[in-house]
């Protein structure tokens, strides 16, 4: 027999949860979880205006959000708004045969070609009417703090295979990011699009397209705006259906709040890096609805990582965000108390 081996592992076991140490958390909360962001959220605004009594609080604590790098923790300070539309053109009763319709029919994938074009100018800017009201130039406090983040747009790009910036001339990537509006084409389709060839004209044709909202710019309003857009833009023998997808205020919180400075402090404890404060060019509609509907402004800090390709095929969390994450929190609740 060889010699004895005394093997010693060390295992780091999970700390115990707060309230078996303390006997209770420091401070109440109320934990609210609801599945319909994607979907529009229909059915939390009267849920929130039903029950504002029991979950009105000081603060709400939200954690849909990035690190500044994967070393430096931020704070979500303002999120763009969204309104999102789906237009449908129909022209001729049933697709057509393009050889004998062909010029003489309508086609509505050239009518939608042509107004999804005529959403920007050359220089990048969007051009429906009365789209800017409400958005006023980025104020110079804010943007002296943003260039001492030292944002790297090629890198930012270089990610994703990218190397020059499209939108707004004259903007700077990050400015258009995190305090422009968008006007962007999700997705559109109309006539044959299986295997091979056939030539048709469409009977029908559509489009998504969602705007991204900053400042205060009411998406109602943009709603109205692209739809007499639109229907200007339409010709005879054509009509256009218009879907709602959903609709949310852009929003931004007060720095200076004691919340906001208690709350970085504790991140910047626990990941021994300063906490920044920064914009998200993504939309929360909860947000607003906390705001709006309970009086509450909202912390906002979050764990994801740039490549953690949100929306994404291979979607991603690294567990080390996941496990300071918890322990950011942990901080965060004890230094609100």
């Amino acid at each position: 027999m060889g010699t004895p081996v005394l093997c010693i592992f060390t295992v780091n076991r999970p700390k115990p949860p707060w309230k078996a140490v303390a006997g209770k958390l420091p401070i109440p909360v109320s934990i609210l979880i609801e599945g319909e962001e994607e979907s529009g959220g229909a059915s939390l605004p009267p849920f929130l205006k039903s029950n504002a009594k029991e979950l009105t609080a000081d603060i709400g604590l939200i954690c849909d959000t990035t690190m500044w790098d994967p070393k430096t923790p931020a704070i979500v300070t303002m999120l763009r708004g969204r309104c999102g539309e789906e237009i449908v053109i129909h022209a001729a009763d049933r697709d057509l045969h393009s050889g004998f319709y062909g010029s003489a029919a309508a086609n509505p994938n050239h009518v939608l070609a042509r107004i999804l074009a005529d959403l920007h100018d050359a220089d990048g800017c969007v051009t429906i009417p009365g789209f800017y009201e409400g958005v006023p130039d980025l104020p110079e406090t804010l943007r002296a703090q943003w260039e001492t983040l030292h944002f790297d747009p090629a890198a930012f790009l270089g990610a994703v295979g990218l190397a020059v910036p499209a939108g707004e001339r004259g903007r700077s990537a990050l400015e258009m990011v995190w305090s422009r509006p968008t006007a962007e084409i999700n997705g559109m389709g109309g006539g044959y699009q299986g295997a091979g060839f056939k030539t048709v004209i469409p009977a029908v044709a559509s489009a998504k397209v969602s705007f991204r909202l900053v400042f205060d710019q009411d998406p109602h309003a943009i709603r109205a705006a692209f739809r007499d857009f639109v229907r200007a833009r339409v010709p005879a023998d054509c009509r256009v259906e218009f879907i709602a997808r959903g609709a949310g205020r852009a929003i931004r919180f007060p720095i200076d709040a004691p919340a906001f400075a208690k709350a970085r402090d504790a991140l910047t404890a626990e990941w021994g890096r300063p906490a920044v404060f920064i914009g998200c060019g993504g939309s929360i509609p909860v947000t607003d609805e906390l705001k709006q509907a309970l009086g509450m402004d909202v912390v906002l800090a979050g764990f994801a990582l740039e490549d953690d390709r949100i929306h994404s095929p291979n979607e991603k969390y690294e567990l080390e965000s996941f496990r300071r994450g918890v322990r950011s929190w942990a901080r965060i609740l004890d230094a609100l108390a």
